[in-house]
């Protein structure tokens, strides 16, 4: 089927056909500002991506999810897995950022920054036009029979398309478990490292199918984005839009009283998913820019004004003003600031060292001879990179305490982790009730401490033998 043939409309994705086969789109290539704009912005993004397991902050690579050591290392902040609630507030701040985002600019995520779109356009698609040819090249290709030069050709591109999902794959890999050891696995049987392995060939092969096959369904099958932003954007929100009291009636140029558009259906053909943006704002847009470009280069041609299909809101489409300070934009700013000042303030409170004070499981205190006793356990962990020497202390406020377990220098080696039984006791006749406690760990050198409570718990004193002074 041919670019011009497709007839997108509003109750069928252009994706499928009227007897329900798919069909498989291949975009025009587009010209123009916006088209330049992004193929460097994706190829930043895509450098980004490759470069950030190679660069070291603080001894490691900028983003290192040491998974097998539960540790994080983002820009030269180490958070052990006792940090990982933070997480909560960075995924908070991203979620209310794009939130905002979207009800301002639309989906220029979508068009600009998803992954998704950045490497299908700039990496996938740009080399199945390398080696097929233009769209009309691949149409006629795709109609040809399977003779030799299609099958060798076809052939061809699956391989290397295989192969970039394959240096992709690994280099995510390598978020986990760093350049090196990525590196001594690649030169390593695959049995010593299966697990890794059977990753990188399972994700390999998720790649390959979505970037050679699936490609445009992902993002409008199963990607909930664009459902989604339909409750995000309001009449003021940024989208692409064409200007219809500009446009219509269409007619081909010379044509008395026909509007600007030449009905020449290049917006359709240079669109990724296959929609007509005449036809309004739609889910399956993803705000990619082609269009725009696309229109100006044959507005271009015709000597007309650019902007019969622009970067607008649907008010300034329909001849109004577009209000950039609306209700929804401050909610979403608000809430964005707050989750930005959250997570910055519980970043500041990360430590070198992690402390852990839990009861021990069976009674939660013990009668002696000489005593009441309660048991727990103490896990210290070193979050560092170097050696570090610690000072546990236990501060009752006054309560003759006994304690066995951390009465010398606790020594850890780095990224190293010590559980150790505190076990705690009062004199029968010290006993006076249930109270609480501090655990105190200190560096030695008396840099930072850190501080755990706990309580200390027991009988009543009657079940001592005691008297109470009231009864004496």
């Amino acid at each position: 089927m041919s670019a011009k043939s497709i007839r997108p409309n509003r109750d069928s994705v252009t994706t499928i056909r009227d007897d329900g086969s798919r069909l498989f789109l291949h975009p025009a290539d587009a010209h123009g500002r916006f088209t330049a704009l992004r193929r460097w912005s994706g190829w930043v993004l895509i450098a980004i991506y490759l470069a950030l397991p190679w660069i070291p902050v603080g001894g490691h690579p900028a983003v290192f999810l040491d998974i097998a050591h539960r540790r994080f290392h983002l820009f030269g902040l180490t958070l052990a897995f006792q940090d990982a609630w933070l997480l909560f507030f960075g995924i908070t701040g991203l979620g209310f950022s794009l939130f905002f985002i979207t009800a301002l600019l639309g989906r220029v995520w979508c068009g600009w920054a998803c992954p998704q779109t950045v490497f299908l356009e700039h990496v996938y698609r740009r080399i199945e036009r390398w080696l097929e040819g233009d769209a009309v090249a691949r149409r006629r290709l795709d109609a040809a029979p399977w003779d030799t030069t299609k099958v060798i050709r076809r052939g061809f591109k699956q391989v290397v398309f295989f192969g970039v999902s394959a240096v992709i794959a690994h280099l995510f890999l390598a978020y986990y478990v760093s350049i090196p050891e990525l590196w001594t696995m690649m030169h390593s049987a695959p049995g010593e490292h299966w697990s890794a392995f059977v990753f990188v060939f399972v994700f390999t092969a998720i790649l390959y199918f979505n970037f050679a096959w699936f490609r445009e369904q992902l993002c409008l099958i199963i990607c909930p984005y664009g459902r989604l932003q339909s409750v995000l954007i309001d009449d003021h929100s940024m989208v692409i839009g064409y200007d219809e009291k500009r446009g219509e009636p269409r007619g081909k140029a010379g044509t008395p009283d026909a509007g600007a558009c030449v009905d020449c259906n290049r917006c359709v053909q240079v669109c990724p998913t296959g929609i007509d943006i005449r036809q309004g704002l739609q889910i399956e847009c993803i705000g990619c820019a082609a269009c725009i470009d696309a229109c100006d280069t044959v507005m271009d041609k015709l000597g007309r004004d650019r902007g019969l299909v622009r970067y607008d809101s649907q008010t300034g489409l329909g001849g109004g003003k577009t209000r950039w300070l609306r209700p929804r934009t401050l909610v979403y700013a608000v809430l964005m600031l707050v989750g930005a000042t959250v997570a910055t303030w519980a970043a500041t409170t990360v430590r070198p060292a992690a402390l852990a004070v839990t009861r021990m499981v069976g009674a939660p205190y013990y009668l002696a001879d000489d005593g009441v006793r309660n048991q727990f356990m103490v896990r210290l962990v070193n979050k560092t990179d170097a050696p570090a020497r610690f000072v546990v202390t236990v501060e009752a406020g006054g309560q003759p305490l006994t304690q066995t377990g951390f009465n010398q220098v606790v020594e850890l080696a780095p990224l190293a982790e010590q559980v150790q039984p505190l076990i705690l006791q009062v004199a029968r006749a010290d006993y006076a009730g249930p109270f609480t406690f501090r655990v105190h760990v200190t560096d030695e050198a008396g840099t930072y401490a850190l501080d755990r409570e706990a309580e200390f718990t027991g009988p009543h004193r009657s079940l001592l033998g005691i008297k109470s002074e009231a009864s004496q």
